[in-house]
């Protein structure tokens, strides 16, 4: 396996971080906390390609059949200042974790067959260094993107394009630190843009900047640079940059994001490469147990490189997705049954949608997906406690 000092310095905050210890959530208790789900979805395409295939998607990936889309079991810890060692461990299997992790233009790191079958699997350690220094290390969740990988924990059940050409987890250490009462700053090093891509050696580098303005409104602005090429010279290193705002009440939720990322290809010309995507999800809890969650979006890459990864294959891309939702709650566990139409227009060089028989391309493609998620979670007593084991409640959290 390939070194350098990059490498070596990432591995030794890694092993830094393994011996101390973290979690960015802080229960009083700082006892274990653990779940499940298993999420079973049917997509039907109206286009009925013969080869099942929806076209350039890492999640989601098949239509007209039924699929495990993910299935997942986790256990963790939370650092408190009563207990500042803190560990999560997820297992995950299913479709959405065939190709999420990997990239189109950079080879795979070694052992990416199994770390594709975990999720976020990290050590962490909250330092008595102010209001409380929280230092995380292993895979974690990314600093980019609105949505997680997990279908759960969205406002929608499929994911927009701008979150499948972003990481959902990230591989290295990250520090965050409370500012003040309503501002956090975190900053990370990372294996690369892909955790389970060896694009280089060079790590690469994440900042993010989290207000929260009052009890319903928060706004993060989150950055990353660093090369995704060989080539590891500065003028050849990815600059990324994801704005989010949300605001969200008890009945409503509506948010927006958009991105904005550049890069010098080291090809003949060093042509410039640019992507750009936006997404305003508007999520309405009807009454009860029913909601419905609306999210026009868009996505363009200019020149191919996010989304095929052949430099001219650009595409420019416009959806709109429409869900129905009921929740159906006994104690610790949760059904959530999920009806959604999504249209998706894709134009371009390398835009369309398999269609027919022939697998041909088409422009314009309708979805129809149903999809029934089974989760459970719950709380073990911590040492020392005589109360019994309490379930949690699922809530929803983005990546």
């Amino acid at each position: 396996m390939r070194r350098s000092a990059g490498s070596i310095a990432l591995a030794s905050a890694l092993y830094f971080c393994a011996l101390a210890g973290t979690s960015y959530a802080q229960e009083p208790s700082g006892g274990w906390q653990y779940g499940g789900f298993i999420d079973v979805p049917f997509l039907n395409s109206l286009n009925d390609p013969a080869n099942h295939l929806f076209r350039n998607r890492g999640t989601t990936p098949r239509v007209d059949e039924f699929d495990l889309d993910m299935t997942a079991a986790w256990l963790k810890k939370t650092a408190t200042e009563q207990s500042r060692v803190g560990l999560e461990l997820t297992a995950q299997a299913g479709e959405d974790s065939q190709t999420f992790g990997f990239s189109s233009t950079a080879p795979n790191i070694s052992g990416a067959d199994f770390l594709r079958h975990l999720g976020p699997t990290d050590v962490s350690y909250l330092a008595p260094v102010g209001k409380g220094l929280t230092i995380q290390g292993g895979i974690f969740s990314s600093l980019i993107g609105y949505d997680s990988l997990y279908s759960k924990d969205n406002l929608n059940y499929t994911r927009p394009w701008g979150a499948d050409y972003t990481p959902y987890l990230m591989l290295g250490v990250n520090a965050a630190y409370p500012v003040t009462e309503k501002t956090t700053a975190t900053v990370a090093v990372v294996n690369g843009y892909w955790h389970l891509a060896h694009a280089n050696d060079v790590p690469s580098f994440v900042g993010q900047f989290a207000y929260k303005a009052n009890d319903r409104v928060t706004v993060k602005e989150t950055v990353l640079y660093g090369s995704h090429q060989p080539a590891t010279a500065l003028e050849f290193w990815r600059a990324f940059s994801d704005t989010i705002i949300e605001r969200k009440t008890d009945r409503l939720t509506i948010a927006f994001e958009y991105q904005l990322a550049g890069e010098t290809v080291d090809a003949a010309g060093k042509p410039r490469a640019l992507w750009m995507a936006s997404q305003l999800p508007i999520r309405w809890v009807v009454r009860g147990p029913w909601s419905v969650t609306v999210r026009p979006e868009f996505a363009w890459d200019r020149d191919g490189r996010w989304i095929s990864g052949q430099l001219g294959d650009g595409q420019s891309i416009r959806a709109i997705t429409s869900m129905l939702e009921y929740r159906l709650k006994h104690q610790g566990a949760q059904a959530i049954f999920r009806i959604e139409h999504r249209y998706d227009n894709s134009t371009g060089p390398g835009g369309g949608f398999f269609d027919g028989g022939q697998n041909l391309l088409t422009p314009n493609q309708n979805l129809l997906a149903v999809g029934v998620i089974l989760t459970f979670d719950g709380a073990v007593r911590a040492p020392g406690s005589d109360r019994a084991a309490v379930p949690l409640r699922t809530s929803r959290a983005p990546r």
